[in-house]
């Protein structure tokens, strides 16, 4: 009975946790303060595209020329021009190919970079909780001694009482 009432106790608290988990995760996820000036907004659009010339570097931190003229044409798009962020970046893409984000799309095939790793760790979690209520059963199954054991400390206490003192 005991090990049904701590089963009943523990997994309201579980949910809960679940709840809150879920919760922040979906506030931190749909939240974004957003630029607030046009430089703001022209080096949040830098820092997504790629250095065409450097690696792993964006154009916002790169000096070289080609980072320049992007930077410039992000400049001139911004301010000349009503797009949204994501329009630009998708101008850009269009023109300079898809190895310009830095950041991959979270739409069609790249969407696996971001949801694998996601999916691993929750297989992971999952299979070490069932590895490790499966050794919680076998615990509790080893818990009941057997007759075999009974003779060995049965014996164990003759050889004590009859050694010498």
């Amino acid at each position: 009975m005991s090990d049904r009432n701590r089963r009943i106790k523990s997994w309201p608290s579980w949910v809960v946790l679940l709840i809150v988990v879920a919760s922040v995760l979906a506030v931190g996820s749909t939240r974004s303060a957003g630029p607030q000036t046009q430089e703001e907004r022209i080096d949040a659009v830098a820092r997504r595209v790629a250095c065409p010339v450097c690696n792993g570097e964006s154009v916002f931190e790169s000096r070289n020329r080609a980072s320049r003229a992007i930077r410039n044409e992000i400049t001139d798009l911004v301010r000349g021009t009503e797009a949204t962020d994501d329009q630009i970046i998708a101008g850009l893409e269009n023109t300079y190919g898809a190895d310009v984000l830095l950041v991959p799309k979270a739409t069609g095939f790249d969407a696996l970079i971001w949801v694998l790793p996601a999916v691993a760790f929750v297989l992971g979690v999952a299979g070490l909780a069932v590895a490790f209520r499966r050794w919680k059963l076998q615990a509790e199954a080893n818990i009941d001694p057997t007759d075999a054991d009974r003779d060995i400390v049965a014996a164990a206490l003759r050889d004590r009482d009859d050694r010498p003192r």
